[in-house]
Parts: structure tokens; sequence; C-alpha cells
């Protein structure tokens, strides 16, 4: 029996861990350090349509509990992904999840098909953290009704499991992954980056050269299970947490929340080898907390959540 062996939508996997998308690039980075058969999936850097270089430098910027980033989703465009990126993926027997990013509703849809077209994609992560152009701005994933459209629109265009990817930066975050739920949503990965800031006093500007950027890391792991925990009363779809994780027990504790599988970001800047290390220590850690399994772990959050 493997203890660590999970099910979601489209995703049959031998852990629950994996790469939170930008970590691992398009499946190139680290790529000498790791077996990716060893992971239970394989999540890709969010593809827009079109090329992007990104936001301007610096782009990260270390803090001590955790990173700040304005990344920008850089990307070589989803042609180039489909055609150079994603086939050097088809050797390995790990599901492979594409992230899905736009400006419209329409670049949401029109990639999302795109990526759909490929083989080895086995799931669409649909990141609505991106700005929306057509409302000067405004995150998409701050406005359940966009968030609704998007789900439904991408869905009408691919035949794969979608989970939509939530920031947290929003007042309640249960109303958006309501709003996806009801637009058709298979799945829901949650948090994205916190929207933060830092300053360089002796320059007296800000860090970034985005000013403001998204923190990561452990400094928001207790966000991320607070919304997990919310979320997960809220709506009947499994969660992939995410948000801090640096340890097996965040791991544990992520189920605690009601999340069905964990992906592992910042952590991997410091540790490349983190989700190696954490996969080798779960069935050992498991067995000193009487946990049978993952699965009777997600089965047993949720009867309490249900009867509790």
């Amino acid at each position: 029996m493997n203890k660590l062996a999970v099910s979601l939508p489209g995703l049959e996997m031998k852990n629950p861990i994996m790469p939170a998308s930008g970590t691992f690039g398009f499946g190139d980075v680290y790529r000498d350090l790791y077996n990716y058969d060893k992971l239970g999936a394989i999540v890709l850097k969010t593809t827009t349509e079109e090329a992007r270089t990104g936001n301007e430098d610096p782009k990260f910027y270390p803090l001590k509990n955790g990173v700040l980033n304005a990344v920008g989703l850089q990307n070589p465009g989803v042609d180039k992904v489909l055609s150079e990126k994603i086939p050097k993926l088809a050797q390995f027997d790990t599901p492979v999840i594409a992230s899905v990013g736009g400006k419209t509703v329409e670049e949401f849809i029109l990639v999302a098909k795109k990526l759909s077209e490929s083989d080895v994609v086995k799931a669409l992560e649909v990141n609505v953290s991106c700005p929306n152009v057509q409302e000067g701005g405004l995150t998409f994933g701050t406005d359940p009704l966009k968030v609704k459209e998007i789900t439904e629109g991408v869905k009408r265009v691919t035949h794969l499991p979608v989970y939509i990817k939530l920031t947290p930066n929003v007042t309640d975050i249960v109303a958006i992954a309501q709003a996806a739920e009801a637009g058709g949503a298979d799945g829901i990965s949650m948090i994205n980056t916190v929207l933060s800031m830092n300053f360089n006093v002796v320059t007296r500007k800000p860090v970034l050269g985005n000013v403001m950027g998204g923190l990561s890391g452990e400094s928001v792991f207790p966000i991320a299970l607070r919304m997990i925990y919310q979320v997960s009363q809220a709506v009947n779809l499994p969660i992939i947490g995410m948000g801090g994780v640096q340890s097996t027990d965040d791991v544990i504790q992520m189920y605690l929340a009601g999340a069905s599988a964990v992906a592992i970001g910042t952590a991997t800047y410091k540790n490349p080898l983190i989700m190696n290390q954490i996969i080798s220590e779960l069935p050992k850690r498991l067995d000193e907390l009487g946990i049978q399994s993952i699965q009777a772990l997600i089965d047993e959050v949720k009867k309490e959540r249900v009867y509790g």
C-alpha cells in the first residue's frame, strides 16, 4: 500500500507534493537535482498568450522569513511553451499541471484552449491573480463575478480539470472560492502571494523595481492555513494548499486545514531538495502520528468538518 497516494481530478499522484507554479520554471529549473518521477505532480510557470519580459529589476528581495517578488509573469508565450517546453516533460510518469494567465477574460480562454491541446498536460491551474487591463488593473481574483466568468469560459474550451488559483488579497476569500465552484471549477489552488512592500532606508526607495510585490515564505503560512480552513468548509472541491510550507509537519497542518495536496515554493530557494526530503520523511511521520495514509487523513478531516 502506498500511504502517500492521492487522487484528485485529472491527477493520480504517487504522493501529495508538487512545486508551486513559478518555482520550477517549465520543468527546467533544478532539473539536474530532481528525478521528476518522484514528485506528485509538476506545476508549470504561468503562461500567457504573448511572451512577457516581466517587471523591472530587482524582481526578488529576500527577507528574514520570506521573499518579496514581482516577476510579472515572465514567460516565452503559449506557442513556445507548447512547442519547446512541455514536450520535454513527456518522458516522466508524473502528471503535469499547466498554469494559465491573462490580461483579459478572452486571453485566459485562448491560453487554456491551446494548453489543452497537449497530451502531456493533465490539468490546468488558472492564475486569477493577474491584473485586468480592461478594469484599470484591478486583479481578476478580487471580483467573484470575473472569477466565475473566467472559470466558465475556460471550462467551455477544455476537457481538462480546472483548478482556480486564489489570491489572498481579498476581504472574503470564501466568496471567491464559491464563485469558482459556481463556474464549474474542479478544484482550488491557494494561496498565491500576499501583496506587500519594503523600503531601502539608505536610498529611500522601494526594494522592488515594481514598488510592490508578492510576499511568500514562512511568514504567510498561518494566513494560508486560515484561508484553506475557511474555504474547505464552504466549497465541495479539493484544495491544493500552498503558502510557506517548510517541513513535513507543515504539510500535515495543510491537511488538517482541509487541503488534498500540497505545493512547495519559496522553501525550495533555501533548500532545492526540500520536496524530496519531505516526500521521504512523510511515511515515518504519519506512522508516528498514528495516521494510516494521506487519504485516511483527508477522510478524517472531511468527516470532522461535516459532523464535528
